[in-house]
């Protein structure tokens, strides 16, 4: 049964990563979500049904618009298969726990994060919103009052960190060195791990996107990069490897 679950998962991750893709790239240009209907940017071909079929339409059109032939981005099947990828995994190892809700509020989170902040450098103010007010009514619901109130300031603490961070950075390079919703990322991180675990998560953060950094310079001597995702990336991993504790009470 477990099989049957993980497999269903991936589908229903598959479908759901279809709708962050729309999400990530419409959002930060104040779009619609309804309006237009999906079509091909290239020739605004509107998409029938059988060509939204999440990864499996991709690889039937070879990767290519069905009217105009214009190559679809890969971007789109990534996102799909990650998504699934990530919703079965959390499953696969947690099964329907508190952790299995955390890591798929999480996992959405970083489905739309990746494309909108690749993209635009930009992480609409709305998924960082939706998502935290969802985390904190499943840690009121699932856990006991006093640890709810200790993640909500716990995620205060990273946040208030995290500015403090860009203070201290804007002062000694002289230029913007974190963008406003890096930092409110950090009050989501926090509603999940404690303050010690979240500080880590930084640290791991900037770990992971120091050799694109360091790539960058060489290449464009440009340092601005999307750090967004490499701090959902770093909770990720964090919570895969169960490295938190998912309690403030052992601090």
């Amino acid at each position: 049964m477990k099989f049957v679950y993980t497999i269903c998962l991936f589908i229903i991750g598959t479908i759901l990563g279809s709708f962050y893709n729309v999400v990530g790239y419409r959002l930060p240009k104040n779009e619609s979500l309804i309006k237009p209907k999906s079509h091909c940017p290239n020739c605004n071909h509107q998409l029938k049904w059988y060509e939204l079929i999440p990864i499996v339409s991709f690889l039937i059109q070879g990767g290519k618009c069905r009217k105009c032939k214009t190559k679809i981005n890969l971007f789109y099947p990534l996102i799909e298969f990650l998504t699934g990828l990530l919703f079965s995994l959390s499953y696969y190892l947690f099964g329907f726990s508190y952790n299995f809700i955390i890591m798929i509020i999480i996992s959405s989170v970083f489905s739309i994060v990746l494309v909108s902040d690749i993209n635009y450098l930009l992480i609409p103010d709305e998924v960082t919103i939706i998502s935290s007010c969802l985390i904190i009514i499943v840690n009121i619901i699932m856990l006991d009052l006093k640890k709810s109130i200790l993640m909500f300031f716990s995620g205060i603490f990273l946040f208030l960190l995290m500015y403090l961070v860009m203070r201290v950075g804007n002062y000694l390079f002289k230029k913007e060195s974190l963008g406003g919703a890096d930092i409110k990322l950090m009050f989501l991180v926090g509603l999940v791990l404690s303050p010690i675990e979240g500080i880590f998560c930084i640290f791991l953060a900037s770990v992971l996107a120091l050799p694109i950094s360091i790539i960058k310079i060489l290449k464009d001597k440009n340092n601005v990069i999307p750090f967004g995702p490499f701090i959902i990336l770093a909770l990720i991993i964090i919570m895969l490897l169960g490295i938190n504790s998912n309690t403030l009470l052992n601090i």
